[in-house]
This record gives structure tokens, C-alpha cells and sequence, in this order.
């Protein structure tokens, strides 16, 4: 298993195909969510991903702007292995290190809430839904 943090343009055709892959497998395909995953984001995000050969089994990606640094498009191939956890971990000490930020946004599906509050988020809104499926907003100070 190999660990992979690069920013888009560092991004070979492979990876980010598998990227896409994925995402439109769990986003998309997975839970029955049509809408646009591609988005201007990714050009200026890190993304973080665990690999298995050519495979993808677990990524992230972390988008900063202006006013503040969100963790997005969390997901993993196979659950249960502890892959969300390692790449978490790798996306706080990112934020950390390379882009010195002391908060971390995530718009969280509720089901997942749990996963996410022993990274250190709290839950920070109400519940709504984006794109169909109930998340909250939680928050990590780093």
C-alpha cells in the first residue's frame, strides 16, 4: 500500500483517471447521487490516496481558500480496514505542515459522524441535505 499527497499538476493521466473512477463509483454509481463531481476545486486541492498497485482504496482531497481549508470527496473502496483513518491522519498534518492552517471544515454525511469525531470534529450545524443525503457540517481545531 502506497501513500500518495500530490496537488493536480503533479497528478499523472493514470491517477487522476482512477480518481475519477472512484469517486463517480462511490459518489455517483454507489449511492444513487447524480450531480457534478468534476468541479474547478480539484485543480487547486491536495489529494490523498492510498494505493494498491494501480488501484485506488481510499482518498481525499483538501481545498483552501480565502477564509477556509475543507476536507472533501472522503471516501474508501473497502470498508472497515482502517484506510479513512490513514488518510485523515495524512490530511491533518497536511493542513498542519504545508498549508499551516489550525481549522478543518467538512460537510459530513451523518452516517459517518462518528468516523469523524475521533479526528477530533464536532458536529457544528443542524442536520441538511446536500444532494439528497443528509450531512453535517463539523469543524477540527488543529
Amino acid at each position: 500500500m502506497e501513500l500518495v499527497i500530490k496537488r493536480f499538476n503533479e497528478l499523472n493521466t493514470d491517477e487522476l483517471y482512477e480518481i475519477l473512477r472512484v469517486r463517480a463509483q462511490i459518489f455517483v454509481v454507489e449511492q444513487d447521487c447524480a450531480y457534478q463531481d468534476i468541479d474547478s476545486l480539484d485543480k487547486s486541492a491536495y489529494h490523498i490516496f492510498l494505493l494498491n498497485g494501480a488501484e485506488i482504496k481510499a482518498y481525499l482531497r483538501i481545498v483552501h481558500g480565502m477564509d477556509e481549508i475543507k476536507i472533501g470527496r472522503v471516501l474508501t473502496t473497502e470498508r472497515g480496514k482502517g484506510y479513512a483513518g490513514i488518510i485523515l491522519n495524512e490530511a491533518i498534518k497536511t493542513v498542519k505542515e504545508k498549508l499551516h492552517g489550525e481549522k478543518i471544515v467538512i460537510d459530513a454525511q451523518t452516517y459517518a459522524k462518528g468516523m469523524y469525531e475521533k479526528f477530533g470534529f464536532k458536529q457544528t450545524s443542524e442536520e441538511f441535505l446536500e444532494e439528497g443525503i443528509p450531512h453535517v457540517k463539523m469543524v477540527a481545531l488543529i
